[in-house]
């Protein structure tokens, strides 16, 4: 029996704007059923890697492969479910149309029970799926976004800043729901600047700064090799470090 193909494959990658290096042979490998988080600070190249990964735009050098399928095939998208970082869905649009447009994309229909069911495990009013996006606070835009993320049920999840505009409470039940995903077996890849969040449920997570990996394993090594207690006092010494080399 062969080897199992990986969820994601990144090696080598490289993208220039403008004579700038916006990322720097970037390369690692995802593991089936886990969760992974990347950090950053803004700039840092997070969305930049992830729109590759989506073959929204293109890299000079390197490639990525999706289950075994390049990035640039159109089938590797097939199992994947994204949510961007500014999710804006037409404002004339009502939350249920909005999950039937996002899964027939996929070939499915949408089942309005599931999604009453979601939205209510998401902390989002299911009575709100009736009304029009356009009286959405952002907090609910961003809920209706997951919601739509979840349904699709496909086997890898990319999520860019997912957590972005919640509360306290609709946070801890997004981490339910990304550990019941993983408990199933899905793959999910998140970039987050609530380090706590992946601290808490990130089996591993990619440090990425002035376009370069600087680390890459648990989320507990990573406060071990740099002598912090916490996650975010931990990244601070890496951003740090890099100041003081680049000077």
């Amino acid at each position: 029996m062969g080897a199992a193909v990986a969820p994601l494959l990144i090696q080598d990658v490289h993208k220039t704007y403008n004579k700038h290096k916006v990322l720097e042979d970037i390369g690692f490998t995802l593991n089936s059923g886990e969760i992974f988080g990347l950090i950053g600070l803004n700039g840092a190249g997070k969305t930049t890697l992830i729109k590759i990964m989506l073959d929204l735009i293109t890299c000079e050098n390197g490639g990525i492969e999706i289950a075994g399928i390049s990035a640039r095939d159109i089938q590797a998208r097939k199992n994947i479910s994204y949510l961007p970082e500014k999710f804006q869905p037409s404002r004339y649009l009502k939350g249920m149309e909005y999950l039937d447009l996002a899964l027939s994309y996929y070939g499915k229909t949408l089942d309005r029970e599931a999604a009453r069911k979601k939205a209510m495990e998401l902390d989002l009013d299911p009575d709100v799926l009736t009304a029009r996006v356009g009286s959405y606070s952002k907090g609910m835009g961003q809920k209706l976004g997951l919601v739509g993320a979840f349904l699709v049920d496909a086997s890898f999840l990319i999520l860019d800043e997912p957590m972005s505009g919640l509360d306290p409470r609709a946070r801890i039940m997004l981490k339910s729901e990304l550990m019941a995903n993983k408990r199933a077996g899905k793959t999910i890849f998140f970039s987050s600047h609530i380090l706590s969040d992946l601290d808490e449920i990130c089996d591993r997570i990619g440090v990425i700064h002035d376009g370069k990996l600087c680390y890459i394993g648990t989320p507990k090594d990573f406060k071990h090799t740099m002598h912090d207690e916490s996650l975010e006092q931990a990244f601070l010494r890496v951003i740090e470090n890099g100041k003081k080399e680049a000077a």
